[in-house]
């Protein structure tokens, strides 16, 4: 039977050590430029991290809570996959740089298969974006994960939501609504081939945070965030924060080719309310478009321009989103995000 403190060490403390531990003279040195950043990680009261020289530290914090954000059917490695992507990708959308993170959980029992898949998953990631675990908390309870990220970015170049200026493009990286097609077909709302259906639960399931994508941004893009909740949703925040409007075309927004096999009234459900896909959402301006092209390129990652920030009306109360077709006709859309305290 597992105890906490030896489920901790062996299943995170021993993966976090390992992932430090220098292999060769050049880790050596990388180890050495790391311990400026994260002076003392696992094994005290606290961790001690530092950001380095001229830059701020971003934090933020994402809870995975099973029957809400995830099924409990979920094979675990996806989940430790998914429990860091979110945190990360709150990184890309400041432009910050991934340093350290804490996680917080709790567990209905002790498996130590679902351990090690789920460990698995959390490191594969943690290790590919050079992100180390500091620090966290384990209980019993109800199946609960919560993760803190740590990051740095120089402060004139953070990716703030509240810096779109008026003509503005709007763009967004790779497609959206597979996510909430995943949903969708889960939860019987709709129906596809079973090859499709494995590629929307992939995207549910197995997000990926546009890291690269957002430190590549850094000096070109005004305004950013990640879109967890839904297009229509988050790109309110934007516009509510810079004190601007928008116009969409909503049929310019980037979608799968899996995405697009299904009825056009579910496409447009998923592209422009769908949650959980993460991608990056971001203002600059119209004299950075082959920029954006090139660094979209070089990183692998598709960036779709999708609509124009403008001006608020005089009298406006409040920011609005002015949703068209491909060939400017108006739409009437009231299509909403995710809303914890309003969903069924």
């Amino acid at each position: 039977m597992l105890s906490e403190f030896s489920l901790i060490d062996r299943f995170f403390a021993r993966r976090a050590a390992r992932a430090r531990s220098p292999s060769s003279a050049a880790d050596s040195a990388n180890s050495a430029l790391r311990k400026g950043t994260i002076a003392l990680g696992i094994g005290d009261d606290c961790a001690l991290i530092a950001p380095p020289a001229g830059e701020m530290m971003a934090i933020s914090t994402d809870m995975l809570v099973e029957g809400r954000h995830f099924f409990a059917d979920v094979e675990p490695r996806a989940l430790g996959h998914k429990a860091l992507a979110v945190n990360l990708s709150d990184l890309a959308a400041m432009g910050a740089k991934p340093l350290a993170f804490t996680l917080a959980f709790s567990l209905p029992r002790a498996d130590e298969t679902w351990l090690a898949a789920f460990s698995d998953g959390l490191f594969d990631l943690a290790e590919r974006c050079d992100c180390e675990l500091v620090g966290g908390d384990t209980t019993r309870g109800p199946l609960n994960l919560c993760i803190t990220v740590f990051g740095s970015v120089p402060t004139h170049v953070a990716l703030r939501r509240d810096a779109a200026r008026e003509g503005d493009d709007i763009w967004v990286s790779g497609t959206l609504g597979d996510a909430r097609a995943g949903l969708g077909i889960a939860r019987g709302e709709w129906q596809a081939n079973a090859n499709d259906a494995a590629h929307f639960r992939r995207a549910l399931e197995r997000p990926e945070p546009r890291v690269e994508l957002g430190l590549a941004l850094r000096g070109l893009a005004h305004a950013a965030l990640d879109i967890s909740d839904g297009l229509a949703g988050d790109l309110m925040h934007i516009l509510e924060r810079s004190r601007m409007n928008a116009t969409v075309d909503a049929d310019a927004l980037p979608r799968s080719a899996q995405l697009s096999r299904l009825p056009a009234d579910v496409q447009r459900r998923c592209t422009v309310a769908g949650g959980d896909d993460y991608e990056l959402c971001f203002t600059a301006p119209v004299a950075a478009r082959a920029s954006i092209e090139k660094v979209s390129d070089n990183v692998g990652i598709r960036a779709t321009r999708i609509g124009t920030i403008t001006a608020p009306e005089p009298a406006a109360a409040a920011p609005t989103i002015a949703w068209h077709d491909a060939a400017g006709a108006p739409l009437t859309l009231t299509l909403q995000s995710f809303d914890h305290f309003h969903a069924d």
